[in-house]
C-alpha cells in the first residue's frame, strides 16, 4: 500500500477505540446475563462497576475517543452510548438479546431489545436498565435518570429516545436508544456511517434550488420579506446593544397567509438561504402526542436544537394548532390546551425566527394574532405576475410551441405559481413521451383544465 494510500493514523487509534468499546459491551453483556441466570447471590458485584470501562487512547485519539472525553462521559453514559451505536457498528452483538424464554415462549421483556427491520435487534431503554441495574430497582431508576432531558446525554444532543415503528409498542421503557446525527458527525465523521432516521422528528429540514430573484410577489410581500431578513441580520445587537430586550420578545413571529402555491414554503427557505439558516419544517401530526408529557418532551428537544443550530421553524397549517378555539368539552380539548399554551410559551421565549403558515388569516385566533411580530399576506399573482411565471417556468430544454399564446394565459386564468408550475410538468411530460422536445399549447390547455378540475373550477 502506497503511503498516500494509508489511512490516516488518528481513523486506525479510532477504529482501536471502537474496537475497544464494543468488546467492553460484550463483556457486560455476557456478565450481566451470567448474573441474571446463574449469580444471584447478594454481594454480586454491581454493573458497570464490575468492569471498567478501556482507557482513551491518548494523545492520538481519534474523533471518537475525543467526543467521549470533550462532553467528559462518564462510564455509565460510555455504555450507553456505545449500546445505541452497536446496532450500526456490530449488529450480532446484541444477536444474545433475542434468546427466548422458555416458559413464555417468546423473548425476555426483561432484555427489552426491539427486533428492526431485517430482524436486527435495537437497543432500548430498558436495555440500557438491564445491562446497568439488571433487576435492583434503586439502580434502574438511577439509569433512567441518566436519560432524562435534564441530563448530559439529551442536554448535549447526543443521545436520544424515539418510539418504535411498530403500533404496539409504547411508554419510555420501549423507546429506542438512537445516537444523534450531532454526535455521529462529530464522533464518526466521513461517510462510513449515516445517521440514523429519526422517527419520532417533529420537524424535517426543508430546501430550494431557487434563488431570491426567483420569488415572484407584490413589492409589498417581499418587503415584509425583507423585514425578517434585518432582524435575522441585526435582531440580536437590537436586543441587546440597544436593549430592545427589555421591551420585546427574544425572537421574530410572522404568520404566512395566503392560499396553496402562492410560494409561502418557498420564501421561508429563500430567507434562510439568505441568511445562512437552516429552515425546518413542523410536523403537527406529530406536535400532539398520545401520550402524557410526551408532546412537551419533544417540543422541548425540537426548540433546544433549533436555538443550538439557528434553525428557522416554519410551521405549515398552523391554524391546526392556532386556529379558533370553541368551548372546552373534554379533558382531550383541556389537555390540547394545555400543550398549544406551552407551544406559545417556547415560541415566544425562543431566540430566532418562527413562520406559521395558514391558508386563511381569519382561521387564526386573534388572541394569537397579538403575539405576532409581523403578517404577511401572499395573493394569487396578478396577470403580469402570472406571465413571468409561465415564461420562466418552461425548461430550456424544450421548445415553446409558436401556438402557445402565454400572455393569453396568464390573462385568462386566475393560477397560483405552483399551480402553473403542476400545468408545465404535465404538457412537458407529454412531450418527452413523444420525444419531440415541443411544449405544445394543446397540452398546456389540458393541463390547465386538469388543475382547474381539481379545484373545482370549471374551464
Amino acid at each position: 500500500m502506497k503511503p498516500a494510500d494509508m489511512p490516516p493514523a488518528n481513523a486506525r487509534v479510532d477504529a482501536d477505540t471502537l474496537e475497544a468499546e464494543l468488546e467492553w459491551l460484550a463483556h457486560v453483556i455476557e456478565l450481566r446475563l451470567h448474573h441474571y441466570f446463574h449469580d444471584k447471590t447478594p454481594g454480586s458485584p454491581p454493573l458497570p462497576d464490575a468492569l471498567a470501562p478501556p482507557p482513551l487512547l491518548r494523545p492520538k485519539a481519534g474523533p471518537y475517543a475525543a467526543a467521549l472525553q470533550r462532553h467528559g462521559l462518564d462510564a455509565t453514559e460510555r455504555l450507553l452510548m456505545i449500546l445505541a451505536l452497536a446496532p450500526q457498528l456490530r449488529p450480532q452483538l446484541l444477536d444474545v438479546l433475542a434468546t427466548q424464554n422458555a416458559t413464555t415462549q417468546r423473548p425476555y421483556t426483561e432484555f427489552g431489545a426491539h427486533v428492526g427491520p431485517g430482524g436486527a435487534m435495537l437497543p432500548t431503554v430498558q436495555t440500557g436498565c438491564f445491562l446497568l441495574a439488571g433487576d435492583d430497582l434503586a439502580r434502574r431508576f438511577e439509569a433512567l435518570q441518566r436519560l432524562s432531558p435534564q441530563q448530559r446525554l439529551a442536554q448535549g444532543g447526543l443521545l436520544h429516545t424515539e418510539t418504535p415503528a411498530s403500533p404496539e409498542a409504547g411508554g419510555l421503557l420501549q423507546s429506542l436508544l438512537v445516537p444523534s446525527a450531532g454526535f455521529l458527525a462529530e464522533a464518526l465523521p466521513g461517510p462510513a456511517l449515516p445517521a440514523p432516521p429519526d422517527r419520532t422528528a417533529l420537524a424535517i429540514r426543508v430546501q430550494t434550488g431557487l434563488r431570491w430573484e426567483d420569488l415572484v410577489l407584490p413589492a409589498v410581500t417581499l418587503g415584509q420579506l425583507e423585514d425578517i431578513h434585518l432582524w435575522l441580520a441585526h435582531g440580536q445587537r437590537l436586543l441587546h446593544d440597544w436593549g430592545f430586550g427589555r421591551r420585546t420578545g427574544r425572537g421574530h413571529v410572522s404568520l404566512f397567509h395566503g392560499p396553496s402555491g402562492t410560494g409561502k414554503t418557498l420564501s421561508a427557505c429563500l430567507i434562510g438561504e439568505r441568511c445562512g439558516r437552516e429552515v425546518h419544517r413542523v410536523d403537527l401530526s406529530l406536535v400532539v402526542s398520545k401520550y402524557i408529557g410526551e408532546t412537551e418532551k419533544n417540543l422541548s428537544r425540537l426548540f433546544d436544537a433549533a436555538e443550538r443550530d439557528g434553525w428557522i421553524l416554519f410551521f405549515d397549517e398552523a391554524d391546526a394548532l392556532f386556529g379558533k378555539r370553541t368551548s372546552v368539552s373534554d379533558a382531550h380539548d383541556r389537555y390540547a390546551n394545555q400543550e398549544v399554551s406551552y407551544l406559545l410559551q417556547r415560541i415566544e421565549s425562543f431566540d430566532g425566527v418562527v413562520i406559521l403558515a395558514s391558508n386563511l388569516r381569519h382561521n387564526i385566533d386573534d388572541a394569537f394574532l397579538r403575539r405576532f411580530q409581523s403578517v404577511v399576506q401572499f395573493p394569487l399573482p396578478r396577470p403580469p405576475e402570472r406571465l413571468r411565471l409561465w415564461r420562466e417556468g418552461i425548461p430550456d430544454a424544450v421548445r415553446a410551441d409558436p401556438a402557445l399564446d402565454l400572455t393569453r394565459l396568464a390573462q385568462q386564468h386566475e393560477l397560483s405559481g405552483g399551480t402553473i408550475v403542476n400545468v408545465l410538468r404535465y404538457a412537458c411530460l407529454r412531450s418527452l413521451a413523444r420525444g419531440d422536445g415541443l411544449l405544445r399549447a394543446e397540452d398546456v390547455d389540458e393541463g390547465v383544465r386538469r388543475e382547474l378540475l381539481k379545484e373545482g373550477r370549471a374551464l
